[in-house]
């Protein structure tokens, strides 16, 4: 199990997850080792262009969506790689923040645990 699939467990217990990323598929949205701040995603409200969490074929990836077809979201990281496409309940999670620098387009888009279900 590597790290992302780690991460993602967390995230589909509904912590935010802050955590350090290693790879150049995402430059310059996101450099190696960069802190990345990953929450739950109300699935129903992705965009293209969202940057998620998300198992595709086996892998988990923090990769964007690059297109959406009904339950069925594409995944495709910023150098015009597409992973593939997976079903929205496979997302665990939108990145919320790189290095502290809050990512547009995320208002409305979190899922927010009930701290009375955690009792």
């Amino acid at each position: 199990m590597g790290m992302l699939d780690v991460v993602a467990a967390r995230v589909a217990r509904g912590e935010e997850v802050q955590f350090r990323p290693t790879g150049s598929s995402m430059v310059p949205l996101i450099r190696s080792r960069q802190s990345v701040t990953v929450a739950p995603v109300d699935t129903a409200k992705l965009e293209v262009d969202d940057i998620v969490l998300v198992r595709v074929a086996g892998t988990t990836y923090l990769h964007r969506v690059t297109a959406i077809a009904g339950q069925r979201v594409q995944i495709g990281n910023n150098r015009g790689r597409i992973n593939g496409w997976t079903n929205r309940d496979r997302v665990f999670g939108l990145c919320v923040d790189v290095d502290g620098v809050p990512r547009k387009n995320v208002e409305g888009k979190i899922v927010h645990s009930d701290p009375a279900e955690n009792t």
